[in-house]
């Protein structure tokens, strides 16, 4: 089984990058279109595939705060596979080497994952596109 993830910037694979958020976002949580599609110029885009097959996606931009990890989404049948943590390694190993403050904003089913990459929940819990979420610090 060979799980892949690249930074992609080619239209077509932009097109899987967003097919799959719009699945899990749109689709399955629920998440209105107009939040789920924004900053997408400015952001860089991964896309992640299972023996060639689509199966994940996310993203990093910079942000004012510093460099801001989201819009990370693995298909249902292909979770608990290590899609996500294999997302979540090459977004990290792709910013740049002085990008000092990295954050996101994780779902609670995720945090855990988030945490074995030293994300620190950081303030309150919070809701977004009616989902509860925590900020994450990266602690370096």
């Amino acid at each position: 089984m060979s799980l892949l993830v690249q930074k992609v910037n080619h239209p077509e694979d932009l097109d899987k990058v967003f097919a799959i958020r719009k699945i899990v976002f749109v689709d399955e949580q629920n998440c209105p279109p107009e939040l789920e599609w924004e900053h997408e110029d400015e952001s860089i885009h991964f896309l992640a595939t299972q023996n060639g097959q689509p199966c994940g996606a996310c993203r990093w931009r910079k942000t004012d705060a510093g460099y801001k990890l989201e819009r990370f989404a693995v298909l249902k049948e292909f979770r608990g596979q290590g899609v996500g943590r294999a997302l979540i390694a090459e977004a990290l190993s792709d910013l740049p080497e002085d990008a000092h403050y990295i954050y996101l904003n994780s779902q609670l089913d995720a945090m855990s994952l988030y945490a074995k990459f030293g994300f620190v929940a950081e303030g309150e819990q919070f809701e977004e596109a009616g989902i509860q979420h925590f900020k994450m610090v990266k602690s370096v």
